[in-house]
Parts: C-alpha cells; sequence; structure tokens
C-alpha cells in the first residue's frame, strides 16, 4: 500500500502544466431529478437522472514555481482541471472554472486560502 494522498498529489492543471499544488479538498456532487407522475396514481411511476454537478473547496493552493514565473493569478484561470491522485487510481475533475476566491499572501509568494470550483465532468482513472 502506498498511502494517502499528499499535497503532491494534489494538483491544479491548465494545458497539460501542473500550475498549483492543493493542500486540501472537499467535494461534493450533486444531480438533479424529476419525478414521472401518471394519472391516477398516488406515487411517482419513475424518476428521471437529471444534470450533475461537481463543487469543490480547495485549501491552501500554492502556485509552482514556473507557474509564477508564467505569471499565472488563480483569479484568471479557466477551464482548469483537478487532479487527486489517490493509491489506487486518480480522479479528474475537468472543465473547471473559480466560483469564489478568498485570498490571503504574503511578500513574494501566492497563496489562495479557499478557493471553490465547479467542475464540468469527473472521471476516475487507474493509478
Amino acid at each position: 500500500m502506498t498511502g494517502f494522498p499528499t499535497s503532491a498529489d494534489i494538483y491544479l492543471e491548465m494545458d497539460g502544466k501542473k500550475v498549483a499544488v492543493v493542500q486540501s479538498y472537499t467535494a461534493r456532487a450533486t444531480k438533479s431529478s424529476q419525478s414521472v407522475e401518471a394519472f391516477g396514481e398516488s406515487e411517482p411511476v419513475a424518476t428521471i437522472e437529471g444534470q450533475k454537478q461537481y463543487t469543490l473547496e480547495l485549501t491552501r493552493l500554492y502556485a509552482t514555481d514556473s507557474a509564477v514565473s508564467d505569471g499565472i493569478n488563480f483569479h484568471d484561470l479557466a477551464d482548469f482541471s483537478l487532479v487527486i491522485c489517490k493509491p489506487d487510481r486518480r480522479v479528474i475533475y475537468s472543465g473547471c472554472q473559480w466560483s469564489a476566491v478568498r485570498e490571503e499572501g504574503q511578500l513574494n509568494a501566492m497563496v489562495a486560502e479557499k478557493v471553490t470550483v465547479v467542475a464540468a465532468k469527473r472521471i476516475e482513472t487507474s493509478a
């Protein structure tokens, strides 16, 4: 067993390049569903699956040195991926857009304390 993910195993990727490492995350998946009702029935006869939405809260993001030298700014990020490497698989949230950023910074360090992200897709691949 290789252990649990570390911050090196949770990162943001854009155009195939790692742009930030993430200390921790919380993921929430929601799905809208709709009941199908039939005349004369007291209960729904079926349920139709709706769209899925993935909301992630990322804590303590650190831009990589190459991202800082490229001038990457968390407020400018769009269409990026969150990659989470687990011992037996990788989870990738793609088509990400941030919806909220709360920052704290220090001189010469680009640190975002909390970033809320909405992802278009979630896929799992074997490690």
